[in-house]
């Protein structure tokens, strides 16, 4: 996918299976927006093909298909529930099923006494659960979700996931575009990772983790843990939150005892030490850097 002399997204080839939850993953400025649009003929591709069942998206397919873009967009000038049922009606909803519809959904989701008020006068977070509401409404088979949850604090972030995997246990087809790796972790059977446009990974959540080092280890500790410590044991810390917490991927034929012995010899005072596989967040870390560029 190419901008002028700018290309965005190179030899990038995937599917995603009916009925499963995929994650497509990438910093801001990876390519999963643009990719997303040329999907749904926002844009344009300058190679390759983009198919959905089979086939090209056109226009017949859209009360099948809910998109949620990053850049949310509804009436702002217009009532809530006025403004649901209109988007109900253009599902293919009647005007009563489409009200019914949205009143439960305004009720789920803390907003009941808000049906007649202006978007505009919502904060940002209630318009984000009316967006999603409008993508969901007529149930459809394919979901697309870009940054579903991006504002939420972490009590809607859970309401709004409850909601999602309620789709998914139905039916739906989830993609979710995302760089929240608790999510990932959650709800996703498969994932991609994306980089500068091109896949960095591919396959399930567990084959993502065992190409990245599949074993790790979570220690929880006080004090600090000294520079070159693992240096015997090539025990590279990948993920320290610097709280205190700090995830570690040991080498194989590394036995765990040898990295416990190794914190405690060096004075680091240990509370919990859980071997585990390895956390998304860390793969992420290491795949886009502490500080991906934002675009």
């Amino acid at each position: 996918m190419d901008f002028g002399s700018n290309t965005v997204v190179r030899d990038l080839s995937f599917e995603v299976f009916r009925g499963e939850t995929f994650g497509f993953l990438g910093s801001n400025g990876s390519g999963k927006t643009t990719t997303i649009r040329a999907l749904l003929g926002i844009y344009y591709p300058t190679g390759g093909r983009l198919l959905i069942d089979g086939e090209p998206f056109h226009a017949d397919k859209s009360r099948t298909l809910g998109y949620l873009p990053e850049e949310r967009g509804l009436y702002k000038k217009e009532p809530i529930l006025d403004t649901m049922i209109y988007f109900g009606r253009l599902k293919g909803m009647s005007a009563a099923a489409a009200k019914r519809w949205s009143l439960g959904f305004l009720e789920r989701v803390g907003l009941a006494d808000k049906a007649k008020l202006r978007l505009d006068k919502c904060s940002g977070g209630q318009q984000q659960k009316i967006q999603l509401g409008v993508t969901i409404m007529n149930s459809p088979e394919l979901l697309i979700l870009d940054e579903p949850t991006k504002g939420f604090d972490p009590v809607n972030r859970r309401l709004l996931l409850d909601i999602i995997a309620e789709h998914k246990q139905a039916g739906a087809t989830v993609v979710m575009v995302t760089h929240q790796m608790e999510e990932v972790e959650r709800l996703c059977d498969r994932i991609l990772l994306l980089k500068d446009g091109v896949a960095r990974a591919y396959g399930s959540v567990e084959q993502v983790q065992d190409e990245f080092g599949g074993s790790t280890i979570k220690v929880r500790y006080q004090g600090s843990i000294p520079e070159g410590l693992f240096s015997y044991s090539s025990t590279p810390v990948v993920n320290d939150d610097g709280f205190g917490n700090v995830e570690l991927v040991p080498q194989p034929g590394v036995p765990t005892d040898v990295i416990l012995k190794q914190l405690i010899d060096a004075g680091v005072r240990v509370s919990a030490f859980t071997p585990s596989r390895r956390s998304l967040d860390s793969i992420f870390v290491e795949v886009y850097g502490e500080h991906p560029q934002e675009v």
